[in-house]
């Protein structure tokens, strides 16, 4: 058994794991890169491997970093099955066509600009109806149905906990008369979170390939940030402001409606919350929100509590689903305190940028992260706490407060990933450790060997691993996962002359002591004499 990490690797965008067994080849996820422009950059890359050899395609679930690539690898001519969860293929069904609509969106934007400085057009990565019509391809299945591929391959879904539908891949492999199981864990759940049921535990695995988002950190409890969620709306419309939720359209986004609507149903603080005007500013959440209504199995058993008595957990006075342009930019004009919940999660793209130029300079405002942001994202950045960013090409001061509450998330966290092991009757040989940055890898990494003695792997992109029994061998990097490793680098290069770039900016003002603008002048003269010494060489 071979494994190619194409995705996800060092990062934790661009899920995409090739798996070659018996005598298939097939990929776990097909996801989308986000936030470094280096690892944007492979979206519009080629595929690395031949799309004729591919058989089939396990998609853990509908997140765009996740499944965001599946057009692109249907326009290229794939036409094999794509199995996912009933939930997962609904979601994909809007979500997979928005994902067009942005890039056709977006490169409209790009080409006027080519145009100008006399370049030919370029053309979108993939259409909204490249979204539609990739759909034929899905395959809709239950958790624990055991899917057959042939002799050598089966496999079955277990409920993640992420999002609705989201899925644990159990997969079950022969090779030369010996059965191994091999499990990917897709975006693993938090637990107590709000209508979706908790992780499953499984009993054991051979191979672990395991996300670590938050390999590095703890959350708050929910129960905690549930009331602190309330009072900082509570307290950001009491002084007249707004409250920013970017938020993930799918997940996050019915989760928070979940929660204000809870607290709207209490005596002593109900009629405050009611007052609260309400805006979900997304198309695409408008509809995964009907996702969900319609798909109560999934719940767990407080929102199924909820329904039998009635209430749609979903639902509540005061809240406002905004469909259209037009609705969207009267919002900023509005005068009204209000919460407006808008996408994208990261603030890359979508109606949030718009709602941030218009509100983050106002010290009376709130911008409230409810989601991990990964590097080199505005979203990022503003919670790293820069005092200037470009949204749009003009520079916003950042003078809202901002709040980060971690509970909300929809990954576990190093605690919720060291029990999901713990929980494991059959620990793994070997354990894969992606989806996640470099810091949080090694750090869990270091944990996991302490606490059960179990080596794990931290791959690169485009690495390749042979199994055979406990024996793993690591393939060469490819020239390509080198020069990528190069990019990377460079990236962080520019992402440190920006913070230096902001940081002097935004000191200007301030007077700045002349020691710290040594200390900047200095790293910027190192990083000159670095690459006067690489142009020597050429």
């Amino acid at each position: 058994m071979k494994i190619t990490f194409y995705g996800a690797a060092k990062t934790v965008t661009g899920s995409c794991h090739m798996v070659e067994a018996g005598s298939k080849k097939f990929l776990v996820d097909c996801g989308m890169f986000q936030g470094r422009l280096t690892d944007q950059m492979l979206n519009y890359e080629d595929f690395p491997f031949n799309i004729n050899e591919i058989d089939f395609v396990i998609l853990t679930h509908a997140h765009i970093d996740h499944s965001g690539r599946i057009p692109k690898l249907y326009k290229a001519g794939f036409k094999g099955v794509i199995y996912a969860s009933t939930a997962t293929v609904d979601l994909c069904s809007i979500m997979l066509a928005d994902s067009g609509h942005i890039q056709e969106k977006e490169i409209e934007w790009v080409n006027k600009k080519r145009i100008r400085a006399g370049k030919a057009p370029s053309d979108p990565m993939y259409t909204a109806q490249d979204g539609i019509d990739s759909m034929e391809l899905f395959n809709g299945i239950e958790y624990e149905q055991e899917i057959v591929i042939d002799e050598n391959i089966k496999f079955v879904m277990h409920d993640a906990g992420h999002m609705l539908g989201s899925s644990i891949i159990d997969i079950d492999v022969t090779e030369n008369g010996r059965t191994e199981k091999i499990v990917f864990s897709g975006d693993l759940g938090n637990v107590n979170m709000p209508i979706i049921k908790d992780p499953t535990y499984i009993k054991g695995v051979d191979h672990l390939i395991l996300e670590t988002t938050y390999g590095d950190r703890e959350h708050g409890q929910m129960e905690d940030q549930s009331g602190k969620f309330i009072q900082i709306l509570l307290d950001t419309i009491e002084r007249g402001g707004n409250v920013i939720i970017p938020s993930f359209a799918v997940g996050r986004t019915q989760e928070i409606l979940y929660e204000i609507n809870k607290y709207a149903a209490m005596k002593g603080i109900s009629d405050r919350i009611k007052k609260i005007p309400v805006y979900v500013d997304s198309p695409l959440a408008v509809n995964a929100t009907k996702i969900f209504e319609c798909n109560p199995e999934y719940y767990d058993d407080d929102a199924l509590r909820y329904l039998l008595k009635g209430d749609n957990p979903l639902e509540f006075e005061n809240l406002h689903f905004i469909t259209t342009s037009d609705e969207s930019k009267a919002l900023n004009d509005d005068p009204t305190p209000k919460v407006i919940i808008s996408a994208s999660g990261m603030c890359e793209v979508g109606r949030i940028k718009h709602h941030l130029k218009h509100n983050l300079f106002r010290p009376e405002c709130t911008v409230l992260f409810v989601g991990f942001q990964a590097e080199g994202t505005l979203g990022k950045k503003i919670l790293s706490g820069e005092k200037l960013v470009k949204i749009f090409g003009e520079e916003i001061a950042v003078n809202a407060e901002v709040k980060y509450l971690d509970a909300f998330s929809g990954h576990a966290d190093k605690n919720g990933l060291l029990t999901w092991i713990e929980k494991m009757e059959k620990k793994p040989k070997n354990i894969f450790l992606v989806h996640g940055e470099f810091s949080a890898q090694q750090a869990f990494k270091n944990t996991v060997f302490d606490r059960f003695k179990i080596p794990c792997i931290i791959p690169s992109y485009e690495e390749s691993y042979n199994i055979d029994g406990e024996l793993i061998e690591s393939l060469i990097p490819t020239y390509k996962s080198t020069r990528f490793d190069i990019l990377e680098l460079l990236s962080f290069l520019k992402q440190d002359v920006d913070d230096m770039t902001n940081s002097v900016k935004a000191e200007l003002k301030n007077n700045i002591e002349t020691n710290e603008l040594m200390e900047i002048k200095s790293r910027l003269d190192n990083v000159k004499l670095a690459l006067e010494a690489v142009k020597s060489r050429k």
